[in-house]
């Protein structure tokens, strides 16, 4: 009998010692969980983290809250999911650009992009679209190619704003054709694509929720999509690739990450449920909607995504000189 005691003791001790990881898994979450939005409210960022928010609630049985906090180009939110506890209950959703393009723009940031963050899920990957004015003597990526080698620094191309990926997808676009066109940022999308309408400059890449309704009114001509495989949104644009542009892949994503340090098991069991939304007919749909791709994967995978990600833009980044306004 005392032998029986003491294995049991030491079967407890050892569970303790072991950490409380199988009852934080059962346990986890069991109160509210924030999700830090580093932009303001109504966007497709802030409304596809309130879907996400909501299939979490269902899933896990705990609310989950979306809370936005915009500023600084993103810098706010990330620095305060960074410095929060790795408990579980403070979550990131983020888009590419203040993970993978400040850290290169910026010459001091609140957070590092690597060591401040654990990869949870890729949500989704948003394509850019290649559009030009109809007037524009260019009707293909490749006779945009030769124009603007015949007619260096003629060629101007908009985005919306300094380091925003329209900027970089530019930039990509100057590196890999090896031509000279003149980037003209803009406050924003709209501003940008009125001037475009009206012939002030020749192209631009945009996001498509915002350049389809140009592009199915006439008023803009679509060359290319910027993602690996074309969008069922605009079948017959093909891809940059498919244009002849290889190598070129811009756009943005969108992702779901935690503080440093946050236990394995709550990554894990976060991983799982997001797995289960994402394979949801109508959150694809949504996805869709909004001219993005569903994405997916492991954290891991998510994490060498990252990766990638920050090299491939810092390496343009550096090449364009580009810098946080």
């Amino acid at each position: 009998m005392n032998l029986v005691r003491a294995a049991s003791g030491f079967l407890a001790l050892m569970a303790l010692a072991c950490g409380a990881t199988p009852a934080v898994a059962q346990s986890y979450p069991d109160k509210a969980v924030r999700i830090i939005v580093p932009y303001a409210p109504g966007g497709s960022t802030d409304s596809t983290a309130r879907l996400i928010a909501q299939a979490l609630s269902q899933q896990l049985g705990q609310p989950f809250v979306v809370e936005n906090r915009p500023g600084a180009g993103g810098l706010i939110a990330h620095e305060a999911v960074a410095k929060a506890a790795a408990d579980g209950y403070t979550l990131l959703f983020s888009a590419a650009g203040p993970l993978v393009v400040s850290p290169h723009t910026y010459a001091r940031l609140p957070y590092e992009p690597i060591r401040s963050f654990e990869p949870i899920k890729l949500i989704s990957t948003a394509p850019l679209l290649l559009v030009v004015n109809p007037k524009f003597q260019a009707g293909s990526v490749q006779e945009l190619i030769k124009y603007a080698a015949a007619n260096p620094g003629k060629v101007t191309y908009g985005s919306f704003g300094n380091g925003s990926a329209a900027h970089l997808a530019g930039e990509q676009f100057k590196i890999l054709t090896k031509v000279d066109i003149v980037h003209i940022p803009y406050k924003g999308s709209a501003p940008a694509l009125t001037d475009l309408v009206g012939g002030q400059i020749d192209m631009m890449f945009d996001v498509l929720v915002t350049a389809l309704p140009q592009v199915k009114g006439g008023r803009l001509r679509a060359l290319a999509i910027t993602s690996p495989e074309r969008s069922p949104l605009v079948s017959d644009a093909p891809t940059m690739q498919e244009a002849g542009v290889k190598g070129f892949d811009a756009g943005t994503w969108f992702g779901v990450l935690a503080p440093a340090g946050t236990p394995k098991n709550v990554i894990d069991a976060l991983s799982k449920a997001l797995d289960a939304t994402l394979a949801k007919p109508e959150f694809r749909e949504a996805i869709v909607s909004q001219g993005a791709f569903v994405a997916g994967g492991t954290p891991q995978q998510f994490g060498e995504f990252f990766r990638s990600e920050l090299d491939k833009w810092g390496a343009v980044v550096r090449a364009a000189k580009i810098k946080a306004e």
